[in-house]
């Protein structure tokens, strides 16, 4: 079941909804399920041809309409240009996902200052240019609309060897949950997802190359034994684009099998301790 799309049919018929990052990986696959419930779909990113390749791939798997748009979210100026292009060709844009992202896994000290702008410029900035751009385009218009970040748990917690995207996120959450109290006003809705491991094939061989993978396998640190699918965080995003969601807001929904609490727990590494050794300790107890 939780391979399946969940909402009911043409939920988002005639929504356009953005998703930035959206030509692969997790983006792609909340767009595929956008299409599939009647959006329209933008994708963004800085290589057109990748765009290019997936707006066929997921045009001929869907039927819906796709429209690439070459985008570095740093630069706010091409961000309006996307806005821009996006009502030019479905007349109004009503959500938009931000989803782009970059990340480098290293000691902090480590990183260039360059590496740690990358990422912060991306994943914050990104967000808030966007989120800034199409927020007054909505108000200016007084045309309610739906943001949807994404972010991850270490957005609260901190995490070693991610500092500039834990900063970063961080920095997204609170964008998140500010927005919702200030612009709810306007009819525009402001939440999140936070992921545990959803593995992407370019994403996480550039984050943990080689043998890295099979050595730190994500699925070991969840209390459910397995990684997500791609098909529940796009169930997750699409009711959050939807008007099902319409009393959520300012919300961040996690989902990572229970990883983060897992982490957060501080006796919880005693699962290694086999039921011999659960006997022996009673027995001293008892004693």
């Amino acid at each position: 079941m939780h391979k399946q799309g969940m909402l009911r049919e043409n939920a988002l018929k005639d929504q356009t909804i953005i998703v930035t990052g959206g030509g692969t990986g997790l983006g792609r696959a909340m767009g595929k399920y956008f299409l599939e419930l009647g959006a329209n779909l933008v994708i963004t990113s800085r290589k057109l041809p990748v765009l290019e390749k997936t707006k066929l791939e997921l045009e001929a798997e869907t039927g819906g309409s796709v429209l690439p748009v070459a985008c570095d979210v740093r630069h706010y100026e091409e961000v309006e240009e996307v806005i821009k292009t996006a009502i030019d060709s479905y007349g109004q844009v009503n959500g938009l996902v931000n989803n782009a992202a970059g990340n480098f896994i290293s000691p902090t000290e480590r990183l260039s200052h360059r590496a740690v702008s990358a990422v912060i410029d991306i994943v914050l900035k990104g967000t808030t240019n966007f989120t800034l751009a199409l927020g007054k385009q909505w108000i200016d218009q007084q045309q309610k609309g739906t943001v949807l970040n994404i972010v991850t748990t270490y957005a609260w917690t901190g995490s070693g060897y991610v500092v500039p995207s834990a900063c970063a996120k961080a920095g997204v959450l609170a964008l998140t949950r500010s927005l919702a109290v200030e612009w709810a006003k306007y009819g525009i809705r402001t939440n999140a997802i936070a992921p545990g491991p959803f593995p992407t094939e370019g994403a996480w061989s550039r984050l943990l190359p080689g043998d890295l993978q099979k050595k730190f396998d994500p699925a070991q640190h969840v209390p459910l034994g397995r990684v997500g699918e791609h098909q529940e965080l796009a169930n997750i995003a699409a009711y959050l684009m939807s008007e099902y969601s319409a009393y959520v807001n300012g919300e961040v929904i996690t989902i990572d099998g229970g990883e983060w609490l897992k982490g957060a727990g501080e006796f919880n590494h005693l699962e290694m301790v086999t039921p011999q050794m659960w006997d022996m300790l009673e027995s001293m107890r008892k004693g």
